[in-house]
């Protein structure tokens, strides 16, 4: 068994987030196991193997992120260890934010700790929709009135949904 700490654990986020500094698809890679499984936040596509996990960088990386861990749980076993939590990216290219759930495992393969499987998601709760206004409500059916003043039946058609 190899011991590790949690604050270790932690640091293991670091080396990831260093990673994705460089810019490089291949060195971010290189930071997951054998057989990791990525659950990436803007692909509907399991990353099951290196070549995968790379492609899903190519992109991400253009972004130019910088993640920082907000808060999270560890829980550490016998040669693996779990990090989970809310973490927030930066975006360098433009400046976005972006919050998002996460999960780390962590397994030590040939000598090193790295990452078996890695989940990240946007929080649901920004991506609910928006409740519309009194005032939109107002403006869409001046629009719908407006066409029903037209006596044009397409016009009217046309401000009804599919």
């Amino acid at each position: 068994p190899t011991p590790i700490t949690k604050a270790e654990v932690r640091d293991l986020f670091q080396l990831w987030n260093g990673a994705l500094a460089t810019l490089d698809s291949t060195k971010v890679a290189a930071r997951y196991s054998k057989e990791a499984v990525l659950l990436p936040t803007v692909s509907d596509t399991p990353r099951t193997d290196s070549a995968l996990i790379k492609d899903y960088f190519n992109s991400f990386l253009l972004k130019k992120p910088q993640g920082e861990i907000l808060s999270g749980d560890i829980i550490i076993g016998t040669n693996w260890a779990q990090d989970a939590g809310i973490y927030e990216f930066t975006m360098g290219a433009d400046g976005s934010k972006v919050k998002g759930r996460y999960s780390f495992v962590y397994i030590f393969e040939d000598g090193e700790w790295k990452i078996s499987h890695h989940h990240s998601s946007v929080m649901p709760e920004a991506v609910l929709p928006t409740p519309i206004t009194k005032a939109e409500v107002r403006d869409l059916f001046q629009l719908w009135n407006g066409a029903l003043a037209t006596l044009d039946s397409t016009k009217v058609a046309a401000r009804y949904s599919k």
